[in-house]
């Protein structure tokens, strides 16, 4: 059915705009079908380490897009630093064509308010959840683009991350990746100031395991490539407490 619903929109968009308009009428076909697809059971598909109840997994790069479209509508302005951002990132991630016509996708969605809660419950119940928090980081890194992360985008990140199932714990764990501050490097491992040193180090591999980008099953190399930073921020985070007590 999705390739039906995207062909369509292909056609409307060569008639209204060309080829240009027939490349952003596929990919909004696609989306379509991404929030329009049959809801699976929910039971058990939002806690880590469980697998989406079916076996269709939906399209990461669609399901970022539209999260990325929700986070810069967030407080009314889709800022230059953030397009500047997801441009370079999607560049990396997917190549120089396939970014071009992401963008052209983000630059529709960013027109219109998405059902964000939709959204989110249907990627909650056919995506991984490493998957998800692969997702969650992402967000983070454009809300940050301008250096600040204001409360209104806060705000839709928190909702996010509830409507996708990611634990507390992990993400106040990847809000403390970007939200510096002394006690940082604790939040990102979730674990006291006052731990031992034995203590931290269970935590770590608890994290490394958690956010380690071999976990991210059905990605493609692009998008476990760009997994990597939330990995090497866990590292960091675990050297910085060694060296502030003393244990390095």
């Amino acid at each position: 059915m999705k390739i039906q619903i995207a062909l369509v929109g292909a056609v409307i968009g060569f008639i209204s705009s060309g080829i240009p308009g027939a490349v952003v009428g596929f990919l909004l076909g696609m989306y379509v079908d991404f929030i329009t697809s049959e809801k699976s059971a929910e039971s058990e598909s939002s806690e880590p380490g469980k697998k989406p109840q079916t076996g269709q997994q939906p399209d990461f790069g669609m399901a970022l897009l539209v999260l990325i479209a929700a986070i810069m509508n967030a407080d009314g302005t889709a800022m230059k630093s953030e397009l500047d951002l997801v441009k370079r990132m999607l560049v990396r991630t997917y190549g120089e064509a396939n970014a071009r016509q992401m963008l052209l996708v983000l630059r529709e969605l960013i027109k219109e308010r998405q059902d964000v809660g939709l959204v989110c419950r249907q990627t909650r119940n056919r995506m991984h959840y490493s998957q998800r928090l692969e997702l969650m980081h992402i967000l983070f890194r454009i809300s940050k683009a301008d250096d600040d992360i204001n409360a209104q985008e806060l705000q839709m990140l928190t909702y996010i991350g509830v409507q996708l199932g990611i634990t507390n714990s992990d993400f106040m764990s990847l809000q403390a990746m970007f939200f510096s501050s002394p006690d940082s490097d604790f939040q990102i491992l979730d674990v006291s100031a006052t731990a031992n040193e034995e203590e931290v180090k269970k935590a770590y591999r608890k994290m490394a395991m958690r956010f380690h980008p071999d976990r991210l099953l059905g990605l493609n190399e692009g998008e476990k490539k760009a997994a990597q930073e939330k990995f090497v921020k866990v590292n960091k985070a675990y050297e910085g407490i060694k060296r502030r007590k003393g244990w390095a």
